[in-house]
C-alpha cells in the first residue's frame, strides 16, 4: 500500500501524489480507495486500493540521471504505419508499458519522425502530435518527480547534463 504523500506513476494519467486513503460508500459499499492528485494536471483521482491499473512508485533521481545520459545513444525508430488505426495502437502499446525507457524510445523515433517531415516540406501528423504530446508530459512528469524539478525545467536539466557529459 502506499503512503501519504509518496509520489506514484499511475495508469496513463502519469506521476500523482497519494493524498491519502478513504472508504467511499457511495461507490460500492465501502471500500477504500486511494486520493491522487496528478503533478501535471488538475483534479483529484478516487481508484480502489485494490485496483487493477497500472501502479507503480517514481524512479529514483539516479535512475532519472542513467535515464538521461543514455538519450545520446538511443537509435530512433523508424515508424512507417499508414493506418492511423494501426500508428495509433503502436504508440499505444508502447506508452502501455508504463516505464520511461520506452517513453523516451517514442519521445525520439516521433521526434526524429517529425524532424524528417518537416526537412521535406510534409505536413506533421495529427496522431503524431497528439503521442509526442502525450509522451513528453509522462516522460517529463516523471523525470520532474525523480528530479525534484519544476516540470518546464525538464527540458533545459536535459539539455544541460548532455552538454556537460558531451565536455567529459
Amino acid at each position: 500500500m502506499y503512503k501519504n504523500g509518496e509520489l506514484i506513476f499511475y495508469g496513463s494519467t502519469g506521476v500523482c501524489r497519494v493524498e491519502g486513503t478513504e472508504k467511499r460508500p457511495e461507490k460500492g459499499g465501502g471500500r477504500e480507495y486511494y486520493v491522487l492528485k496528478p503533478t501535471c494536471q488538475d483534479g483529484t483521482i478516487y481508484i480502489p486500493v485494490d485496483t487493477q491499473v497500472y501502479m507503480r512508485p517514481v524512479i529514483s533521481r539516479e535512475e532519472a540521471e542513467r535515464l538521461i545520459d543514455t538519450i545520446p545513444g538511443v537509435k530512433a525508430e523508424e515508424i512507417r504505419e499508414r493506418s492511423f488505426t494501426q500508428l495509433a495502437a503502436h504508440y499505444e502499446q508502447l506508452i502501455s508499458r508504463h516505464d520511461c525507457d520506452s517513453l523516451l524510445r517514442l519521445l525520439v523515433s516521433i521526434r526524429a519522425k517529425k524532424k524528417e517531415a518537416e526537412s521535406h516540406g510534409r505536413k506533421f501528423g495529427q496522431i503524431d502530435t497528439r503521442y509526442l504530446k502525450r509522451a513528453e508530459n509522462l516522460l517529463y512528469g516523471e523525470l520532474s518527480a525523480a528530479l525534484g524539478l519544476d516540470y518546464d525545467k525538464v527540458e533545459p536539466y536535459i539539455a544541460q547534463r548532455l552538454t556537460q557529459k558531451q565536455k567529459q
